[in-house]
């Protein structure tokens, strides 16, 4: 692990790198639209709470809950709307994370706020949107908690999109982070894309 003496674009901070891959230059944008993500996790720590998505883009994939930031919104106000809309809960969000996805010939960078929490309140209920299940946070390569008839599956890493198996883990490791990927157009699937390049850092405070 090193420190990042070159950042790539749109990313700030004094940042530790933890994860970086693919090749090819960083691609160019203009200005980014702003989402969030929250996961939701058990007081205990061993369940964290994912949604099935049941329309538009995504369908079919599990991922945390939230979505485009509506006019006059701040990040943490759509994140705990989203929330609510989605799964029917409240809870003491977490600003844990930011990522920066490009996409090859898009002008727009999509810059995602991540959140966290350790409880909530309300009862989690299936919306027209997303179907809330939990997943097991620990034991992932049996693909279950030892708990007996609690047991949970592992989270579903293959029926979620293909960032989240670096970026997840290091937010259920307690981990802060800060990220970037680009995609390009999958060749022969439409409306599926690949990772080009990616780099993921921690704050450097963090690290010592």
């Amino acid at each position: 692990m090193s420190t990042a003496t070159m950042l790539p674009p749109g990313l700030e901070g004094d940042l530790v790198e933890v994860e970086s891959g693919g090749s090819g230059d960083w691609m160019t944008f203009e200005k980014r639209k702003w989402y969030t993500n929250a996961l939701i996790f058990d007081p205990s720590g061993l369940k964290v709470l994912l949604g099935l998505k049941k329309r538009g883009m995504g369908i079919g994939l599990y991922n945390g809950f939230g979505g485009k930031l509506e006019l006059g919104e701040t990040a943490a106000e759509a994140a705990a709307r989203e929330l609510k809309e989605e799964a029917g809960i409240d809870a003491p969000l977490e600003h844990c994370g930011s990522l920066l996805f490009v996409t090859e010939d898009e002008a727009l960078g999509i810059q995602i706020e991540l959140y966290r929490a350790s409880s909530y309140n309300g009862d989690i209920a299936e919306s027209d949107e997303m179907i809330p299940q939990w997943f097991a946070t620990t034991d992932l390569t049996a693909g279950i908690t030892p708990t007996g008839d609690d047991a949970l599956p592992a989270i579903p890493y293959e029926q979620m999109y293909q960032e989240t198996k670096i970026w997840v883990p290091l937010i259920l490791s307690g981990k802060h982070i800060v990220g970037r990927i680009d995609f390009v157009p999958n060749a022969s699937v439409e409306r599926k894309y690949d990772m080009r390049r990616w780099w993921f850092g921690v704050p450097s405070a963090s690290q010592s």
